[in-house]
């Protein structure tokens, strides 16, 4: 099971617009995990603070997608947010679980892709994306691996996007219901190393230390757009 892409693809009830197989073999080339976070940690619905929230069940999901990568290749992938607005909820989090980064306040988003991968080096197929709505087509028309959250309410959207090629699986659960844990435990499978990865992690092992000790001494970045210019916060 851990190793065959077609029974896991049996088990996860998302759409697969790209077979479990092909996505495996693009993972293995994946330095980056990058995130919109509303319509994808949540629902979407704004706070009076303008923040939105997230779940436990999802941060687990992340650092375990991340602790899997460790394991496989031996390095703590790169992990962001991008977002169209400021918002207090995404910086707590990734904060508290050391991205490397977090884009705020930027609306064409494919410009925060275009600094990132310049900052960081990165080739487009060399990154994944998760996203949920109009305004990261252009992001994911462009990166190695796009993974869009499944909505009840946007047939029409996830039917463009599917005709388009921008999107390689589509998630059953909505923002709502734990997308992001989701696709988490897809690409820890498709990894081949989910149970390394859990047992590693419930024995609290030498290999989760070191592990935790590199994500830790990320210093996460905060861009924003000022004078039509991405600049550190």
């Amino acid at each position: 099971m851990a190793n065959d892409p077609l029974r896991i693809q049996e088990l996860f009830k998302g759409e697969f617009l790209t077979d479990a197989e092909e996505i495996a073999s693009r993972l293995s080339s994946i330095r980056a995990f990058l995130f919109d976070w509303d319509g994808v940690f949540n629902n979407g619905v704004k706070q009076p603070n303008n923040s939105s929230s997230f779940s436990e069940i999802d941060s687990m999901g992340t650092n375990m997608l991340r602790f899997s990568h460790y394991l496989r290749h031996g390095t703590v992938p790169y992990t962001a947010i991008i977002t169209g607005e400021q918002n207090e909820d995404a910086v707590k989090l990734a904060g508290r679980e050391c991205f490397d980064a977090v884009y705020t306040g930027i609306k064409h988003k494919q410009d925060a892709l275009l600094h990132l991968r310049r900052e960081q080096g990165l080739e487009a197929r060399e990154i994944a994306f998760m996203f949920d709505d109009v305004l990261d087509l252009s992001v994911a028309g462009e990166v190695g691996l796009r993974f869009m959250v499944g909505r009840q309410s946007s047939p029409m959207l996830t039917r463009y996007t599917r005709s388009r090629g921008l999107a390689d699986y589509v998630t059953a659960a909505p923002g709502s219901g734990f997308a992001v844990r989701e696709v988490s435990e897809l690409l820890i499978s498709l990894n081949g190393n989910f149970d390394e990865t859990i047992s590693n992690r419930v024995a609290y092992s030498d290999n989760y230390r070191q592990y935790l000790s590199h994500r830790n001494a990320n210093d996460v970045k905060f861009y924003t757009l000022t004078n039509a210019t991405i600049t550190l916060q």
